[in-house]
């Protein structure tokens, strides 16, 4: 599970085992009782406080008696059933233990040289390497891996590699690439380490419908009884706006939304686009106004003098009029939460063609915005595809309330199994990886 058995003084427990009568029995009451209850917490809830960790990272401790949870493991003589019970018992979760038992079992692989790019035709000395990398993940024959040629067999290889660690699957050996060649064995381990942590963190239910969004793999998941319904690509914050990680519940939409632009974006953002060109305004469907009570009017652009205001003095609420520029697209999804962070469509179709998609202020947007609409509105009478479709014809905005709230739960996961077995990683774009790790790592 990718705990370190010290912290449950294995070698003590042993110690009595092997000299029976060292200790008192006391003494190995108290020993494994703390054993037993330091345990049971990590197995329920993470050996971790990721909020101590990131001010981004908001999550609910599980908690129950441990100490009665003891007591009835005692009374019905079950004390290794009742610690599995606490873990997560979902198959996510099962499947990343077994993946950690086989990289801990795997002898270390070999790292392919430093040079120009590799792709096919490409004759070179550190190809010989490559395919011995390519063999040692399951990907190439090792009948030909003393070959110095880079060859079909070699590029679709190599294309598999990059799809298993989400890079571009061109089927050539660029930096990025060889760098997750390069990435040695014990990383791979720690890896799965800290993304075990993360399912202890997690809620053991999900909800019967539900969305997971994966920060790290720029995806969004709908699930319904136990089954992936949907999926699609997203955008998410930019390294300096990181998109947090949360669970809350999806309340209502709202199509053909209107943007209030928060004031840091406001400031940050708008105002210098603002100063360089007040003409773009209008153009892009902004209204002006003095304040942000809901009683002001709106203000004419040009009687202001952009250039004299400064971040600090600004006193203006910018509201962006729903159309084919506004930032938020046709749906806006809102679950309140204390990040003001929600899912949107976004005019900037282009950017789901990135491989790596952290473009946003750190809202999420996403793909297929009316696809998704229609999933999270399935069990909302009188809004079936058709009826979302006339809604935003008309260009005005409309809240629609949910029958029942969805639970939205964005995470951050850089590695987990998919459906066909294989062990899926991610880069650390945000760096949370290594905060975790650390801090498993301390005693």
């Amino acid at each position: 599970h990718g705990l370190d058995p010290s912290d449950y003084h294995q070698e003590a427990l042993d110690g009595f085992n092997n000299h029976l009568g060292a200790i008192s029995a006391t003494d190995l009451e108290l020993l494994a009782t703390s054993a037993y209850l330091g345990l049971a917490s990590h197995f329920l809830s993470g050996r971790v406080d990721p909020v101590r960790l990131d001010k981004d990272w908001q999550v609910e401790r599980k908690a129950i008696d441990l100490v009665a949870h003891l007591e009835q493991a005692l009374a019905d003589g079950r004390i290794g059933a009742s610690l599995t019970e606490l873990l997560p018992q979902q198959a996510g979760y099962r499947r990343l233990v077994e993946q950690l038992a086989g990289l801990r079992m795997q002898p270390d692989w070999p790292v392919v040289p430093a040079g120009s790019r590799l792709e096919v035709g490409s004759v070179d000395e550190r190809v010989v390497a490559l395919r011995a990398r390519l063999a040692a993940a399951g990907l190439l024959e090792d009948n030909e891996l003393a070959d110095t040629t880079f060859d079909s067999a070699v590029a679709a290889a190599v294309k598999s590699f990059q799809q298993r660690h989400g890079l571009e699957d061109d089927g050539v050996v660029g930096n990025l690439t060889l760098q997750e060649l390069n990435t040695g064995r014990h990383q791979r381990i720690q890896q799965v380490m800290v993304n075990l942590e993360r399912w202890r963190w997690q809620a053991n239910d999900l909800g019967r419908r539900h969305l997971r969004v994966n920060i790290a793999a720029y995806h969004l998941e709908a699930w319904q009884d136990d089954s992936r319904r949907l999926d699609m690509k997203v955008i998410v914050g930019k390294d300096y706006r990181r998109t947090p990680v949360f669970s809350e519940q999806m309340r209502y939409l709202v199509l053909n939304p209107r943007w209030v632009v928060p004031r840091r974006i406001a400031v940050k953002d708008k105002l210098p686009l603002f100063r360089k060109d007040p003409a773009s305004i209008s153009a892009r469907g902004f209204d002006i106004y003095e304040g942000w009570a809901d009683n002001q009017l709106s203000i004419d652009p040009a009687t202001i003098d952009w250039g004299s205001l400064s971040a600090r003095s600004f006193p203006y609420r910018l509201v962006q009029r729903p159309g084919p520029q506004n930032a938020l697209g046709r749906v806006k999804f809102m679950l309140p939460n204390r990040f003001d962070v929600y899912l949107h469509d976004t005019p900037d179709r282009h950017l789901f063609e990135r491989n790596d998609r952290n473009f946003s202020s750190g809202c999420i947007r996403v793909h297929r915005p009316i696809e998704l609409a229609e999933w999270v509105l399935g069990e909302t009478p009188g809004w079936s595809r058709p009826e979302i479709e006339r809604a935003l014809a008309t260009k005005k905005e409309k809240t629609v309330n949910l029958q029942e709230t969805i639970p939205v739960h964005i995470q951050y996961t850089t590695a987990w199994v998919d459906d066909v077995g294989q062990l899926q990683l991610r880069r650390d774009a945000y760096g949370r990886d290594k905060a975790v790790a650390a801090a498993l790592a301390k005693k």
